[in-house]
């Protein structure tokens, strides 16, 4: 505390001057920062005219805030004479800002390489038939993690870290680090084989043991399922390397079967009747795979008559297949009551001796 009075004692008028002068070059970068953005920005995106997709790249919330920064490294370099500053603190503020202007630059960059950015559609327009999305989303990410790594060792390069030293520890702990990354490891060769196999992409739909639902993403370590309660389930890649999926989405055609058990007292005639109506029905349908049909008379049980109808439908959706399946059962019954025949039902005769 006494030396905080101490300091505003030793502050003369001119002082205070070189002071309101630091706080404008703060003010004047921080006003400005956005519009210094833009025409760095506008220099190097030349067939880009429109304002909304200059201050949409990747790089303009980044170079604005380096702008303010910047301004405040000027001010704070500016006030080093007149508040005689010591180099310690120059020092650590100089350092800071390095590692700041790195920072929002890895930044910039890692934005750059996603899907949605412009550089990421120029190269995906550029391998649109060599790379499907799911791979394409993959590489990205390799791409941003080896930004960030960089980042990393020039921020420890300003801070002055032995790097040599660095590795050696490393190595001294590596036995520790293998052994506790040992699932990650794991994980990670799953999320390469997912993407070398390609068993699915993000939305498909899929089953594996007690999970199904809808691929949202997939990650180095998991991939990410929303389930049809729409809960979002992470799973290991190790775990789906090893599994058994089943890939809902990559289906052609859903088989549609059912049995019908008419009454054992149903003439032959009508049986006949019954299944040739059932078959053309099923052909004049255009969802319906003519060669797939199936109409037959295949068992007698102890109920009745049993009917199998086996077909495809073109109708491949969990929701259209169901639509289809209702449409189909529909006119089955309602050719079953135009035909005066009765399905069997599960009947019991029970004998009670006096």
């Amino acid at each position: 505390m006494d030396q905080l009075i101490r300091f505003w004692e030793r502050i003369t008028s001119i002082q205070i001057i070189d002071i309101l002068i630091a706080v404008g070059i703060v003010v004047f970068f921080r006003v400005l920062s956005s519009t210094f953005s833009y025409m760095i920005i506008r220099i190097f995106k030349i067939k880009s005219k429109r304002a909304k997709d200059i201050k949409e790249s990747a790089f303009f919330k980044p170079l604005k805030i380096f702008f303010i920064i910047l301004g405040i490294y000027l001010a704070i370099v500016f006030l080093k004479e007149p508040l005689q500053i010591n180099n310690y603190i120059m020092d650590v503020v100089t350092k800071t800002f390095k590692i700041i202007s790195v920072v929002e630059i890895a930044v910039g960059l890692a934005n750059s390489f996603t899907s949605k950015s412009t550089l990421g559609k120029k190269i995906r327009k550029t391998l649109s038939q060599k790379m499907d999305d799911t791979v394409f989303e993959f590489v990205l990410k390799i791409v941003r993690v080896l930004i960030y790594i960089i980042a990393i060792f020039l921020v420890l390069a300003i801070l002055e870290i032995n790097l040599t030293g660095l590795v050696a520890g490393l190595g001294i702990g590596g036995v520790i680090v293998t052994l506790a990354a040992q699932d990650t490891a794991k994980n990670l060769f799953g999320g390469l084989v997912i993407f070398i196999d390609k068993p699915f992409v993000v939305g498909d739909c899929i089953e594996m043991g007690d999970y199904e639902g809808t691929i949202e993403d997939i990650t180095f370590r998991t991939t990410r399922v929303r389930s049809y309660e729409n809960a979002l389930i992470n799973i290991p890649n190790a775990v789906i390397a090893d599994a058994s999926v089943i890939n809902w989405s990559k289906m052609e055609k859903r088989r549609y079967k059912t049995n019908l058990c008419v009454e054992l007292d149903t003439p032959l005639e009508k049986l006949e009747l019954l299944k040739s109506r059932i078959e053309k029905m099923l052909q004049d349908r255009e969802s319906v795979y003519d060669d797939s049909i199936i109409v037959r008379f295949d068992q007698i049980t102890d109920n009745g008559i049993n009917i199998l109808i086996y077909t495809y439908t073109n109708s491949v959706s969990y929701a259209s297949y169901l639509k289809e399946v209702e449409d189909i059962n529909m006119k089955i019954m309602k050719i079953l009551k135009e035909e005066h025949i009765e399905l069997a039902y599960d009947t019991k005769t029970v004998y009670v001796k006096n």
